[in-house]
């Protein structure tokens, strides 16, 4: 079964009937990316922090007694609520075995970051208290309790809004709704640089939590107080789970519809931030290689969409993971070295691989571990 929990929706009145001001309700209306959780380019598991499976989300814990694993998670038609909507993925935690207890200083969350452009161009009068955004997902726990959520602005002064889940059924698929004001402090530059973080709480020990924190309102950030007081029911019971899908973030009042958006398009926005290129044994990546020297190959790689920032080169080492093919032979190396004249727009990258100076060549993956990817992730 499903239920339905919304937080502070308020009928509008006219003429004695209650209607329900939806705003926003044509395409380009979710403001976040990979909300339906279909692209993962880096994989499917992971038993690590940050980005690691699904495009847009991350994981981030600290002073756990052991690893938690994030997934790229298929759903199936008993995932009852989401899947009868179109979400066939969520984004999986499940819980480490953690033997000491919840310590003070002890964390796992599920988070997402917005660039500011994002929110300063999106319509939202974010200076104003009766101007509003609204978050919507669908969350499902293996334990019955409610979690944090909270978000965080990253810009002067930041700010923090706190609020919770309310109680989730065990094992339900539960649609959540925050509907969030606007207030004068905030401020969102208009630019790529980081903005706002959506933060799901699993758990926070009492070094970044505190009652005296209001739930469903503004306030400045300070790290002892992110979000109220929370059990630790979830976070001691090992192999625990947690998962979202369905996450949107809108401008106006009300949640309307999922925009459910292609795989296409959703990969596109991804590559904005993450840029994969093909990994497997024998394929061919980059555009074109040539022998800088006896000793440098460059290859050079182009953008398509560009890329948020100049960024950062990603690939698997290991030995003979690659071959650079020229004058009918093949030479094996195990890695890129470093990034040549990059921008967000393309550049070039460095192997060390002896050659002719000046010859042209191809490169071709040899291990099905290999990849090379391009991050520029806020």
């Amino acid at each position: 079964m499903s239920t339905l929990k919304v937080s502070k929706i308020e009928p509008v009145t006219s003429g004695g009937d209650c209607i329900v001001a939806a705003t926003n309700i044509v395409g380009n209306k979710n403001l976040i990316i990979n909300g339906a959780m279909q692209v993962a380019q880096r994989g499917t598991t992971a038993d690590d922090d940050s980005y690691r499976t699904v495009d847009r989300f991350m994981l981030s814990y600290g002073n756990t007694d052991n690893h938690p694993t994030q997934a790229h998670h298929a759903l199936t038609s008993s995932d009852t609520g989401p899947w009868e909507k179109g979400f066939r993925y969520s984004f999986h935690l499940t819980n480490g075995n953690q033997t000491s207890g919840a310590g003070a200083g002890d964390f796992l969350t599920m988070q997402t970051r917005l660039e500011g452009q994002d929110i300063a161009n999106s319509g939202w009068d974010y200076t104003s208290a009766t101007s509003y955004i609204t978050l919507s997902y669908w969350i499902k726990s293996s334990i019955a309790q409610s979690f944090g959520v909270r978000l965080h602005t990253q810009y002067t002064t930041e700010y923090n809004y706190a609020s919770e889940t309310g109680s989730l059924s065990a094992n339900t698929w539960t649609k959540v709704i925050h509907k969030i004001p606007g207030n004068s402090n905030l401020v969102f530059t208009n630019n790529n640089t980081f903005g706002l973080q959506l933060e799901w709480t699993a758990f926070r020990g009492t070094d970044t939590t505190a009652d005296s924190v209001t739930n469903d309102a503004w306030a400045a950030y300070a790290s002892g107080t992110r979000i109220r007081n929370m059990t630790s029911t979830w976070y001691t019971t090992n192999d625990a789970t947690l998962e979202i899908t369905g996450v949107q973030l809108e401008v106006g009042d009300v949640a309307t519809a999922f925009e459910h958006r292609s795989y296409q398009d959703e990969l596109l926005r991804c590559q904005r931030y993450y840029n994969r290129w093909q990994e497997g044994n024998s394929v061919y990546v980059g555009e074109t290689s040539f022998q800088y020297n006896s000793s440098i190959l460059i290859t050079a790689f182009h953008f398509s969409p560009q890329m948020r920032a100049t960024p950062s080169l990603e690939d698997a080492d290991g030995t003979n993971y690659f071959t650079a093919f020229a004058a009918g032979s093949g030479t094996d190396f195990d890695t890129f070295s470093s990034i040549n004249s990059m921008s967000n727009k393309g550049g070039c990258v460095n192997a060390t691989v002896s050659g002719t100076a000046g010859e042209a060549a191809g490169i071709h993956l040899s291990n099905s571990s290999a990849y090379i990817a391009f991050s520029a992730e806020l």
